[in-house]
């Protein structure tokens, strides 16, 4: 088996509005890791263990951004809001496309 790298959340799709985007955006919102690093080159495995440690940051909050205590709730809120504003400006669309049923 051939060993896949992540591109990087500046290298993903659609701003990097994707299952491993958003994990690198969650580890920034909750200071996991800094937000100058976009993770590119990881493996899958280092993928995994960051997923696992934003994952656990999420429990105590139930995995609700409206949960979020003030800080990291604007925080959360402005890393996304950016993401989605330069998606939309790419063209992206939020609306499920046939393929995603």
């Amino acid at each position: 088996m051939i060993e896949q790298f992540y591109a990087g959340i500046d290298h993903d799709e659609n701003e990097g509005l994707t299952h491993l985007g958003r994990i690198v955006r969650d580890a920034w919102v909750f200071g996991i890791l800094p937000e100058t690093e976009t993770c590119a080159g990881w493996t899958t495995s280092q993928m995994q263990v960051l997923y696992e440690k934003v994952y656990a940051a999420w429990e105590p909050y139930a995995h609700l951004p409206s949960r979020l205590p003030d800080e990291l709730r604007e925080r959360h809120t402005r890393l996304y809001d950016e993401a989605i504003t330069s998606a939309k400006a790419k063209g992206w669309d939020a609306q499920m496309e046939d393929d995603d049923d």
